[in-house]
């Protein structure tokens, strides 16, 4: 007696559905994704004439606050000493050639912090620094 071969089964994924699992995928982490914003320190920036905003993207911007007591946060990060900052400096822009400094710095803030703010950054081959400020002010 011979045996019969049975046909085959034809074995697939059905992919009818896969673009609506894939918007509602999207749609769900477009949802649920949180866009976090730099905390930083409560600073009162200073009066200015004329003010420019910061060309190109927000992604390269790395902002160095200063607030009172010569506190220091630099993206987040308190700063308890000065080498510190020139360090956290040099590794950012060790992976982003592109990086602007902004500085935040408090109005009452002394300008001998805010010099050696500046020679910790230009140690830290830092050169393109940018600087915050509220608009309407008279000198």
């Amino acid at each position: 007696m011979q045996i019969k071969k049975k046909s085959k089964v034809n074995v697939a994924i059905p992919t009818a559905s896969m673009p609506d699992i894939i918007f509602m995928l999207l749609i769900f982490f477009m949802v649920a994704t949180v866009i976090r914003q730099y905390s930083g320190l409560q600073v009162k920036l200073p009066d200015a004439q004329k003010i420019q905003k910061i060309e190109g993207s927000k992604r390269h911007v790395m902002t160095i606050w200063v607030g009172e007591g010569n506190q220091i946060v630099c993206n987040d990060v308190t700063i308890k000493k000065m080498s510190e900052l020139r360090q956290v400096v040099y590794e950012k822009r060790a992976n982003d050639p592109q990086l602007k400094i902004a500085l935040k710095i408090e109005k009452t803030t002394d300008m001998g912090m805010v010099n050696d703010v500046h020679q910790e950054l230009r140690k830290a081959s830092a050169l393109s620094v940018y600087y915050f400020a509220v608009p309407g002010g008279e000198f």
